[in-house]
């Protein structure tokens, strides 16, 4: 009975979760604009794709994620890495200090970069907005990337350097396989963080740069139009899609550590 009520209790939370994404997936097919289901039709698809703000957002929020997650995927990447070699207890507040963007409410965030760039006289436009994204992306990839080097064995690199590989041939063929799938889930982590991003996006876009969710903000002042259920679906499957790749390259992470484990 009672892994009945905890399966019902699961079961009633993904309901409560997924049942409002399943409405707007399913009127995003519907002929009308209405609430009543009127017959399929692929209408507000070829209407989205006939809107030229939008697909110009749609544009900009691609290359502006694109770019930031391959920054901050090298960065955060680097940055891993000279956390995990400093000594304790420098390790632990450089630690600390990268969570703090994790935690801390966008809104800050967003006004301090907002004012940043004013002081320094850089104008809003792609450069700030890349910028503020590259700067939140960077912690997700750290804490993406610090777990799969705590789980080398240092002894694989040393014995490279014994074989005569220099520290760049040891890093390049022994740390960097190992770490490689913290890094994908880095970027793909990098990747649909960007495309989210509102609040900081708003305070530090240009005329210029607007990207998908300022758009989508600008159409919701207006009467609803179904053009967004077609939008949101379309979104919903690439960050859904995002999401299996980084989840199967986690489970196979997972199996080779317990072959690894098995033949030891």
């Amino acid at each position: 009975m009672k892994k009945f009520f905890s399966r019902f209790y699961v079961a009633l939370i993904l309901l409560f979760m997924y049942a409002p994404i399943l409405v707007l997936i399913t009127f995003s097919f519907n002929e009308s604009k209405g609430r009543s289901w009127t017959g399929f039709s692929f209408k507000w698809y070829g209407e989205l794709l006939r809107d030229d703000a939008i697909i110009g957002a749609l544009g900009n929020t691609l290359m502006i994620a694109v770019i930031a997650a391959v920054v901050s995927t090298i960065l955060g990447t680097v940055a891993a890495i000279g956390i995990h070699n400093m000594r304790r207890p420098y390790k632990t507040i450089v630690k600390n200090v990268n969570n703090l963007p994790l935690i801390n409410p966008e809104i800050v965030m967003g006004i301090s970069l907002m004012i940043l760039f004013s002081f320094c006289r850089i104008h809003p436009g792609f450069v700030t907005i890349i910028i503020a994204h590259i700067t939140f992306c960077i912690p997700s990839v750290i804490l993406s990337v610090m777990p799969k080097l705590t789980q080398i064995n240092n002894s694989i690199y040393e014995a490279a350097l014994d074989l005569g590989c220099n520290d760049f041939q040891a890093f390049y063929k022994v740390i960097l396989p190992e770490i490689m799938p913290g890094i994908i889930s880095g970027f793909l982590m990098a990747f649909t963080y960007s495309i989210d991003d509102f609040v900081i996006s708003y305070f530090t876009a240009g005329p210029d740069s607007q990207t998908l969710p300022l758009v989508i903000y600008t159409i919701t002042r207006k009467p609803m139009t179904p053009k967004l259920n077609a939008l949101s679906t379309i979104i919903f499957v690439i960050v859904l899609f995002a999401l299996v790749i980084s989840n199967v390259l986690s489970g196979k992470d997972v199996e080779k550590q317990k072959k690894i484990k098995k033949n030891v």
